[in-house]
């Protein structure tokens, strides 16, 4: 729906959603949100899975790592919007390589080898670099912990998860590759920090415009493996 405005342009005008009976305010400013969003819109329009898709967009649009050829790992990748993404900036399958890991199912993408597995399986950094066929160019990482509602005990427990990613990329990464992953803005990442700035040559934050601006989630991004 559309609205004129004083110079006879047209504008959208705000989806209200009205309170239902056992609707929570939270589902439904969620819901307002969502409607609301234009990268929600976009992303139907142009057929990605998440709006998520344009957070990785305009990262790599500045920091060129998804680069023609690379064979990259989606850490919990579905529904599948960051693969998309990959796939068709590698130029999956015929020049790159994108292989997509899950604990949920995932449906089919072009360009997309999914597995449906913890990436902390033991199992599996071995298996995602035999489908590979070697070791990867890049890491990515949207996950997210379940949330308590607690800001603090979120932030802790999103840097665990992180951190584990971190691991995980050392496992698998080539000389030289890049891991990106979503964290909270909070005081808990010195380790973190840490851990990354020891094993790569350059680590930053970015916050993406994608990112809703009253969101606490930020990236961070790891250049340069050094192996």
């Amino acid at each position: 729906m559309t609205a004129r405005g004083k110079g006879g342009d047209a504008r959208p005008l705000a989806v209200r959603v009205k309170s239902g009976k056992g609707r929570k305010l939270s589902s439904k400013l969620w819901l307002e949100r969502q409607l609301n969003d234009p990268y929600v819109a976009r992303a139907k329009r142009e057929g990605f899975r998440s709006r998520a898709a344009y957070k990785l967009t305009e990262i790599d649009d500045k920091a060129r790592f998804l680069k023609k050829g690379a064979r990259v790992i989606d850490l919990g990748a579905a529904p599948g919007g960051w693969s998309q993404v990959a796939a068709k900036r590698v130029h999956a399958p015929q020049q790159g390589r994108v292989v997509a890991i899950d604990v949920l199912a995932m449906d089919p993408l072009p360009g997309v080898e999914f597995t449906q597995l913890d990436f902390l399986d033991p199992a599996a950094p071995a298996k995602l670099k035999a489908m590979l066929g070697g070791g990867a160019d890049v890491v990515l990482s949207d996950m997210a912990a379940n949330a308590t509602g607690h800001r603090k005990t979120d932030h802790i427990k999103i840097v665990a998860l992180v951190e584990a990613a971190a691991e995980f990329a050392r496992e698998v990464l080539e000389p030289g590759g890049s891991f990106l992953a979503k964290v909270i803005q909070g005081g808990a990442e010195g380790e973190l920090l840490a851990l990354l700035k020891r094993d790569f040559k350059s680590v930053k934050h970015i916050k993406p415009p994608a990112s809703r601006s009253d969101s606490a989630e930020l990236y961070l991004l790891a250049t340069g493996f050094r192996g």
